[in-house]
């Protein structure tokens, strides 16, 4: 089964930019639509980002859109996640996950990372 690794995580100051990975194990990651969700304190997991296979589709949410970029190196086996303008409402953990739709849902997706911790401060 493929492994997910997420690392890049870290303290920022609003108004930075940080940009988070995703290692995948295994031959097949260009065969799966990758997805970024976050979880912040007291909240339920929420959608990102998604990014289908080759040829790459992106869908964002609209609290994330014009600020965060997801793109996909298949070579790599890597999805990344650039995030811009952070804000302190963007600290949480944030999770890649692995699936075969474009999905928003994060009860669609069986594969995660471990997550990684996004902090902006004020």
């Amino acid at each position: 089964q493929m492994r997910l690794v997420e690392s890049g995580g870290g303290l920022v100051q609003a108004g930075g930019s940080l940009r988070l990975s995703c290692a995948a194990s295994g031959r097949t990651f260009s065969s799966y639509v990758m997805s970024w969700f976050r979880q912040a304190p007291g909240r339920e997991r929420e959608f990102v980002a998604t990014i289908s296979w080759n040829p790459a589709s992106t869908y964002y949410a609209d609290s994330v859109k014009g600020r965060f970029t997801i793109s996909r190196d298949n070579a790599k086996n890597t999805v990344y996640l650039q995030m811009n303008n952070l804000e302190p409402e963007d600290t949480a953990v944030y999770y890649c996950a692995a699936g075969f739709s474009m999905r928003t849902d994060r009860h669609e997706y069986d594969i995660w990372g471990q997550g990684t911790q996004v902090t902006v401060s004020s």
